[in-house]
């Protein structure tokens, strides 16, 4: 006579459900960075999948232990719906980390947000009221989020910009380098996240030939939280840029010293001129 073993439906719901949440949420951030759907269709996509994840743990955890007590089958069902839910709530995890690190904010800027405007690309819904954190936040969360000054001209320090941003690869919007018209340079450039949520930067380089002030701007155009990518991309931005003037500054002084040693080895050694006269004994 032969024993038939039942499979477990928690562990055939288990699969089904992890099954369902991965497409979901990879579907739903494709069409979100293509800008098929609005944000808030994301939002709710997003939850869906969230929420089929969630499902998919518990009825997965349910399920292994009911096969360790009945001897059922289905343990590659259970155990496979238990992979697919921990990879779907593995970003919900990241991002629930960062939202308790950092505070709400979409919107962080080194000096006034009215010098440093932004600009809106045709066709697009109209940007959310930002969320501002104060100086005091600002300088607890992003003490580097200050404005850099520079012995610098501004026309070197703004190519050192450009160079930074082509390197990160955004995709600049405006651009207005410093001529004798227009003194101050200003670049806007726009930023795709992995989720799909643009962000856009604002610098500003301003002085003369002797000194450059660099002051920076970073904003979510879409979103309520931008988990700390402003504060951090301002910060990064500007220590990579120290570095990109301390490096300039010293190549200067290098090509600087070697001009004054060849003007040096050019000077004629000194010629003694014989007028025919003995040595005095």
């Amino acid at each position: 006579m032969r024993i038939l073993i039942r499979t477990s439906r928690w562990a055939i719901w288990a699969r089904r459900l992890g099954s369902i949440a991965v497409p979901l949420i990879v579907i739903s951030v494709v069409l979100h960075r293509f800008r098929l759907i609005t944000s808030d269709l994301f939002l709710v996509t997003a939850g869906l999948a969230g929420t089929a994840a969630l499902l998919a743990l518990v009825v997965s955890l349910v399920a292994l232990s009911r096969l360790w007590q009945s001897g059922d089958q289905g343990w590659n069902r259970a155990l496979l719906g238990l992979v697919l839910a921990l990879l779907c709530l593995l970003p919900f995890g990241w991002y629930g980390n960062l939202a308790l690190r950092y505070p709400a904010a979409t919107d962080i800027s080194t000096t006034s947000r009215d010098q440093l405007p932004l600009v809106f690309e045709p066709g697009t819904a109209a940007m959310p009221a930002p969320r501002l954190l104060t100086p005091t936040q600002i300088a607890a969360t992003f003490p580097n989020v200050v404005t850099r000054t520079y012995r610098l001209g501004t026309a070197q320090v703004f190519a050192l910009v450009q160079q930074l941003v082509a390197d990160n690869g955004w995709t600049v919007r405006l651009l207005q380098a410093p001529d004798a018209a227009t003194p101050d340079g200003r670049l806007n450039a726009q930023i795709m996240t992995l989720p799909g949520w643009r962000e856009e930067v604002v610098l500003r380089v301003a002085g003369n030939d002797d000194s450059a002030t660099v002051d920076m701007r970073s904003a979510s155009l879409n979103a309520l939280h931008d988990f700390g990518n402003n504060g951090l991309r301002i910060e990064s931005f500007l220590r990579a840029l120290d570095e990109a003037v301390t490096t300039a500054l010293r190549d200067g002084a290098i090509a600087a010293t070697d001009r004054t040693d060849e003007t040096d080895d050019e000077t004629p050694a000194p010629v003694e001129v014989d007028d025919g006269e003995a040595p005095q004994g």
